[in-house]
């Protein structure tokens, strides 16, 4: 594609940016629609997966049939497969009548499957039936049936590492993986953020009838310099917030307002790589990792604010009854700001014992929830998968 045609498929889509490997994805996705051959989105979650399935579809022979998108993580695992292939009257609990599923639906169309590793085994292995030959069979019935689909996946996390661990069935990801499109995280395209800002401010004060946020240089700087662990999404949800607390009503003249890093700073989160996708390669045999640190810190950090709250009690001649320890602290930098302790120096500490024992436990508290484990203790599903390979290859 040339320049000019490649504007005009942003344009038609709403694409805002430049950046290259924005651009590769684009084109990538406008070369290979013609074609029937299945297509792997990777990216982390914000980065507008989401329209590429759309590009291949409207530019393939396919486009006068259906487009369907389904969120393989959204669907309820009970009635996965009766979702994806349909189910027959009577098949379950509450199954009152015959039902199409998505494949059936999307015969002669495209079907965008998203979040395609969170599927249980048992639909990868209906997957890859139909995606081979065309066949399924719907729940609760023996006719095969068959249909004929261009399937589009994306996935935000490391399918080749899931495969590793047993999480995903390797024949099929060997047959989603013909085509592969990498969309690029946000602070990767640097010069595009202040782009993608402008826009989704503009937008708002058009909606909104309010002056237009603009930045200046230093803010601009420190906008770009963020690392955007929600990426696209999340730039957008700062901009609006932006235009609607900081901008006033356009009239008398003021058509924008312009704000310094200052302010912009007030609208970011605090940076912790730990809420970034772990993407570099695992920490050597018996080092710790950025999030390891961050986990064991956080930790250190509560135990001393419940010791700090039973002294106080001791102290005071109180009760020791149902303490509740305070919540923790915001921290700008947890690392620099390790409490300093006036006690004689402690015994040395096993880090990776006590890494994998909150890693446990956290697991026990959320009934074996890799997510919600995940959320609590500050660092990705992937470190804890990886910790529970190591502790079994070691049983």
């Amino acid at each position: 594609m040339d320049a000019q045609e490649l504007q005009i498929l942003k344009n038609r889509y709403d694409i805002i940016g430049n950046d290259p490997a924005l651009n590769r994805a684009l084109e990538t996705a406008v070369a290979i629609a013609p074609t029937d051959l299945t297509v792997l989105i990777e990216g982390e979650s914000g980065t507008g997966k989401e329209v590429i399935p759309q590009i291949i579809h409207q530019h393939s022979r396919r486009k006068t049939g259906r487009y369907l998108a389904v969120n393989c993580g959204a669907l309820p695992e009970g009635t996965i497969n009766a979702e994806l292939f349909g189910h027959e009257k009577g098949a379950f609990t509450g199954a009152v009548g015959e039902r199409k599923g998505y494949f059936e639906e999307a015969n002669g169309g495209t079907l965008f499957l998203d979040e395609i590793g969170e599927l249980p085994k048992d639909t990868q292995a209906m997957l890859l039936r139909v995606l081979q030959n065309g066949e399924f069979l719907k729940v609760g019935s023996s006719k095969v049936e068959k249909t004929d689909v261009r399937v589009i996946c994306a996935t935000n996390v490391n399918l080749s590492y899931a495969v590793a661990t047993g999480k995903f069935r390797q024949d099929l990801y060997y047959r989603i993986n013909s085509i592969q499109i990498q969309m690029p995280p946000l602070r990767e395209r640097k010069s595009d953020i202040y782009l993608l800002f402008r826009k989704f401010a503009s937008d708002f004060a058009q909606k909104y009838g309010s002056a237009r946020v603009t930045l200046d240089l230093d803010a601009i700087s420190r906008l770009s310099s963020y690392r955007w662990p929600g990426n696209v999404r999340q730039l957008k949800n700062v901009a609006e917030t932006v235009s609607a607390l900081e901008s006033r009503p356009a009239g008398r003249g003021v058509d924008k307002v312009e704000l310094g890093p200052e302010v912009i700073s007030r609208y970011l989160p605090d940076e912790q790589d730990s809420l970034l996708p772990a993407t570099a390669a695992p920490a050597a045999s018996g080092s710790l990792g950025d999030e390891d640190k961050k986990m064991i810190i956080k930790a250190i950090l509560d135990l001393k604010q419940e010791v700090d709250a039973l002294k106080h009690i001791v102290h005071s001649g109180g009760s020791l009854d149902a303490i509740a320890p305070p919540a923790a602290p915001h921290l700008e930098d947890p690392e620099e700001q390790i409490p300093s302790y006036d006690e004689p120096e402690p015994q040395p500490i096993d880090m990776k014992h006590m890494r994998d024992e909150l890693i446990e436990r956290a697991l026990l508290r959320h009934g074996g929830s890799v997510a919600l484990a995940a959320k609590e203790l500050g660092i990705s599903e992937r470190t804890i998968y990886r910790k529970l390979a190591a502790k079994k290859k070691n049983q």
